[in-house]
């Protein structure tokens, strides 16, 4: 749970494999259309495993996820922009739509309810927000970036883009559930792989055009650092506004802790894609890198978290029985 995510080790193995062994020439146009088509199957795949009884909790048990779409959608694009109006020069412009972008993405799926498990969560409505999440993270990511991206005065895809690439095989997957989705749940270890494997062939295609565009050049070892701060900076305060708002709001510990844990989550499964989706080519490489680096910052801390929420939980219960 401390360690390394193997997941991420594969990234870092990609963008090296990208740094010194580029898609180029050819090549290019046969990795763009693989990308395409990778990520079509894995939204498809996605729409597959989800029951129609997911969605419909995750779209009509509202109060709760009401509070938990607010952090993933409200509250993180306004943390990100004051960050970028307050320290406007300590990212590059490309990071900092990296940074923005991030801060539109949806939750993530299993960490969240993985970590609202262990922390002795509501681990329902875990599943139910997040599934919520990703749901109108479809339609809401590519408005919220749209307002970023019109904001800074820069271009990405259009709507046809994103209806044709990742809407369109979610709502396919959704249409045949009934018949494969049996089966995908299943072969969910096996699917993974794919889906894993289609990121990977994202991230590998990006990084190749960024460093054929002299990334590394453009990005000095600084600017890591900075990325990685500013990440930590985002996940602290997220995470201390979803505990304290949840209190506010009189929410027993079980959903705040449901709320704290979904509510700070970003996805890295979905978002590589949009991405790719959204931005062109040559600024993909740059964009996704805070995403990488909060991916790795938001399980370590969440690790330690999801324990001491834990012991809290044992001692409410102790306290309980012994009332």
């Amino acid at each position: 749970m401390f360690g390394l995510d193997p997941f991420l080790l594969s990234l870092i193995g990609t963008v090296v494999l990208a740094t010194f062994v580029p898609c180029h020439g050819a090549a290019v146009p046969v990795f763009q259309w693989l990308a395409i088509i990778v990520i079509g199957i894995m939204f498809f795949l996605q729409g597959a495993r989800l029951s129609r009884k997911a969605v419909v909790d995750g779209l009509t048990a509202w109060r709760l996820h009401l509070l938990i779409l607010c952090c993933t959608f409200v509250l993180f694009p306004l943390l990100g922009l004051a960050l970028h109006l307050v320290f406007p020069a300590l990212l590059q412009d490309e990071v900092w739509l990296g940074i923005l972008f991030l801060c539109c993405l949806p939750s993530t799926v299993q960490s969240s309810i993985a970590f609202t498990s262990i922390g002795g969560g509501n681990v329902p409505a875990a599943v139910c927000a997040a599934t919520a999440s990703n749901i109108f993270g479809i339609f809401i990511t590519p408005f919220l970036v749209g307002l970023v991206l019109a904001r800074h005065g820069a271009q990405g895809g259009g709507v046809m883009a994103i209806v044709l690439q990742l809407l369109l095989p979610f709502v396919l997957g959704q249409i045949l559930q009934p018949w494969i989705g049996a089966w995908a749940v299943r072969n969910k270890k096996i699917l993974s792989l794919t889906d894993r494997g289609s990121i990977l062939i994202v991230v590998y295609l990006a990084f190749s055009d960024a460093v054929m565009q002299g990334l590394w050049h453009k990005l000095p070892p600084s600017q890591l650092g900075l990325i990685a701060l500013v990440d930590f900076m985002l996940l602290a305060c997220v995470l201390i506004l979803t505990a304290v708002t949840s209190r506010a709001a009189g929410l027993p510990l079980r959903d705040e802790i449901a709320v704290v844990f979904c509510g700070s989550k970003k996805t890295l499964a979905s978002g590589v894609p949009m991405a790719n989706v959204l931005f062109p080519p040559g600024s993909v490489g740059l964009i996704v890198l805070p995403l990488m680096i909060y991916h790795q910052i938001q399980l370590f801390v969440c690790a330690v978290l999801a324990r001491r929420f834990a012991a809290r939980t044992a001692q409410d219960k102790s306290m309980s029985a012994g009332d």
